[in-house]
């Protein structure tokens, strides 16, 4: 996979954030820690982690019918998008299956769809097949564009201490911000990402002023994080990661992810069995989260079982290393009959909890110095 432009750079010039080790994630190679990866959760929890985004990427779509036509392909609400902000939506087959998951944002003159390097093939492939006689054009914008990420509760003092100044933003809201940093690139834009327990920010920027904005940010006093500590933030956020957790056998409402769908704006590829579903029962399954007795190994595909019987499985699993005592944190797919917060499960040879994500509680809830190590 291609090193994203951060990691190149920080390959070939000084600096005193090289990684301890490499890794392929989410569609590119970047650094899976720069330290103990536990003390880099911690910092997201606590402080503020800067992490390399450059597994990200983004598409423009551009031409008078392009908000129409979007629209009609995504499950979200783009026709009410407002100018500088954005929406999360999933997009589907004709048979309601999911074929990838998107941020929409509204950019004024161009809509941007951002996703992960890993999903952009099929979806802008998806997108051309799908573009008849409709006035849009569609772009690969990834190799102009990087990104960096800021998240916990010092976020955004250190991003104005690095001289980027952020107003207060509502989540999934877009800024060109003023930077008065030692980068040089004078202006970048900058995103709050969606609500939840930790503040967090993305900055979208060209890839050669990524190195500096990171090292800026570090002199700030962020603390550098990889992507296993990214995972354990994930996990214990609840928020699940498409080919991983979502698959493209999947159905929308099966995710729990109601933050992606829209009943109220009229047709779009797979509406159809998305309303079915929504108007006479629900689905069999649901995605939620798992709590084990006790600090083990479980790996993505181990079975959920209930009174002798299979009735789910894990797709993701972080263990907590907490004084009061180790735990492990799973996510994953239950019936949902079954599935109800509290319930007892077996998974392998240990008992554990169904919790209703986020699991923030259990994770930071044992020690305030209490740290994950990814599984």
């Amino acid at each position: 996979m291609p090193y994203t432009p951060l990691q190149d750079a920080i390959r070939t010039q000084p600096g005193n954030a090289k990684p301890l080790s490499l890794a392929d994630y989410r569609g590119a190679t970047t650094a899976a820690r720069f330290a103990d990866p536990q003390q880099e959760f911690a910092a997201l929890q606590n402080g503020c982690g800067v992490y390399d985004l450059g597994f990200r990427a983004r598409i423009s779509l551009i031409g008078g019918d392009r908000v129409r036509w979007l629209n009609g392909m995504v499950t979200n609400n783009i026709r009410d998008l407002a100018a500088g902000h954005g929406v999360y939506a999933f997009l589907l087959n004709p048979q309601g299956r999911i074929l990838g998951d998107m941020y929409a944002y509204n950019h004024g003159d161009a809509l941007i769809v951002e996703t992960d390097r890993s999903q952009v093939e099929k979806i802008v492939a998806t997108f051309d097949h799908y573009i008849i006689m409709d006035d849009v054009e569609v772009n690969d914008i990834g190799d102009q564009q990087t990104s960096l990420g800021l998240a916990g509760p010092r976020s955004r003092a250190i991003l104005n201490l690095a001289g980027i100044e952020v107003p207060n933003l509502q989540p999934l809201q877009m800024i060109t911000a003023r930077c008065n940093c030692d980068c040089g690139c004078l202006q970048c834009t900058v995103i709050r990402g969606e609500d939840g327990p930790q503040e967090s920010y993305e900055i979208w920027l060209a890839p050669k002023d990524a190195y500096q904005t990171w090292q800026a940010l570090i002199a700030a006093g962020a603390t550098p994080v990889g992507s296993e500590a990214l995972e354990m933030q994930r996990i214990v956020a609840g928020i699940p990661l498409y080919g991983v957790d979502i698959r493209e056998r999947d159905l929308p409402q099966e995710t729990e992810q109601m933050r992606a769908l829209n009943f109220n704006k009229g047709c779009y590829v797979g509406q159809e069995i998305v309303e079915r579903i929504r108007s006479r029962g629900q689905v069999h399954r649901k995605f939620t989260g798992f709590v084990l007795d006790a600090a083990a190994t479980v790996e993505a595909g181990a079975k959920i079982v209930s009174e002798a019987k299979e009735v789910g499985e894990v797709t993701s699993a972080a263990t907590i290393l907490a004084p009061s005592g180790d735990k492990t944190l799973a996510l994953g797919y239950i019936r949902r009959e079954v599935g109800l917060p509290g319930r007892e499960v077996t998974i392998g040879a240990n008992k554990a909890a169904v919790t209703q994500p986020p699991l923030e509680s259990v994770a930071l809830g044992q020690a305030e110095d209490s740290l994950l190590h990814q599984q």
